[in-house]
């Protein structure tokens, strides 16, 4: 078990190592253990977190703020709107300010490509306290640990030789941001699973994030392929992870991508592509989802799923790291 995690921001999936990772895991089963048997865990009492968001936010809102409440301190929710960031508050004045004033900082910033990212990592120069990246352009760690705990629950802690598939998903809602999947492929071949990543052409990944991925396949016994193929990636997966996300490596023009996205309506997760899955397959997906255009409501709600599940662990994962990152400090 690590426990050198006092005082460390968690801003990117190889921020923690793998072990770290699996400390990270343990103790978010052991908060969840003390959940369910009403015990107390106010590991953080008399500490404050700030949680600034400059895009909307459900599940990580929720997550975030009853995770810091069960560990017993203050969670303040500060949309960027209501404050002075329009008048000129930099991002140094933020990290300064909020941190100095909070024990810890989570900051969620994703809607602007090029933006999020450098903003939060200019607070975290600044902040003199650990800083969370609840999800930028880029990275969504928070949302892959919870991911990678469920699927440790689901399919169990060794995960060698198991097949997950990071599938591009059609959605017309708006272009999405490639935090999740490139998180996914950061994160997950780390773990010795035989990891497939499908999507259409022109809907790549960072070059960096691939050969991450690739050599730590290699490093940790798994696999790592690419398809432009959906129905073959699916064949005899464990996981199934459909997910949405503009062609940000090809073009940011806001029209050419609409129009790339709209030749790829068949890439949809319906019953017949979960059949050429394994029977006891899992369905993963972070929410909100554009139902019956990115998957179908059969699949959301079917036998497979486990999207609740993974809602709720992310509050468990949340918990854990800002109790490792926090206590004490």
């Amino acid at each position: 078990m690590q426990s050198n995690l006092k005082g460390r921001n968690f801003l990117c999936d190889l921020d923690f190592s793998v072990e770290e990772i699996e400390t990270v895991l343990d103790v978010a089963w052991d908060l969840k253990r003390k959940r369910a048997m009403g015990e107390a865990t106010p590991y953080l009492r008399d500490k404050a977190l700030a949680m600034l968001f400059f895009y909307n936010s459900t599940r990580t809102r929720g997550a975030f703020e009853t995770a810091f409440a069960h560990l017993g301190g203050h969670p303040a929710f500060v949309e960027s709107k209501s404050t002075q960031i329009s008048h000129g508050d930099t991002e140094r004045e933020i990290g300064q300010i909020l941190g100095r004033m909070y024990d810890g900082v989570a900051i969620r910033h994703s809607n602007v490509w090029g933006v999020g990212n450098k903003y939060i990592n200019l607070v975290a120069e600044a902040s003199p306290t650990p800083v969370f990246n609840m999800q930028c352009e880029y990275y969504h760690p928070f949302q892959i640990l919870c991911d990678l705990m469920t699927i440790m629950e689901k399919k169990g802690r060794d995960l060698r030789r198991k097949k997950i598939v990071m599938s591009w998903a059609y959605a017309s809602s708006y272009q999405k941001p490639m935090s999740i999947p490139n998180s996914m492929t950061l994160q997950l071949p780390r773990f010795g699973l035989d990891y497939v990543l499908a999507y259409p052409e022109g809907f790549d990944l960072p070059d960096g994030t691939i050969e991450s991925a690739k050599a730590a396949a290699r490093k940790s016994g798994g696999s790592f392929e690419i398809t432009h193929d959906m129905d073959e990636a699916f064949k005899d997966a464990d996981i199934i992870y459909p997910k949405s996300w503009g062609p940000w490596m090809t073009t940011t023009d806001g029209d050419k991508a609409k129009e790339m996205i709209e030749k790829n309506t068949h890439w949809i997760t319906d019953e017949r592509k979960m059949a050429l899955a394994k029977d006891d397959a899992i369905f993963m997906h972070p929410l909100p989802a554009d139902r019956n255009v990115e998957v179908t409501d059969g699949v959301m709600d079917g036998p497979n799923s486990v999207i609740f599940d993974e809602a709720e662990n992310k509050m468990y994962v949340c918990e854990s790291v800002m109790a490792l990152s926090m206590a004490n400090k």
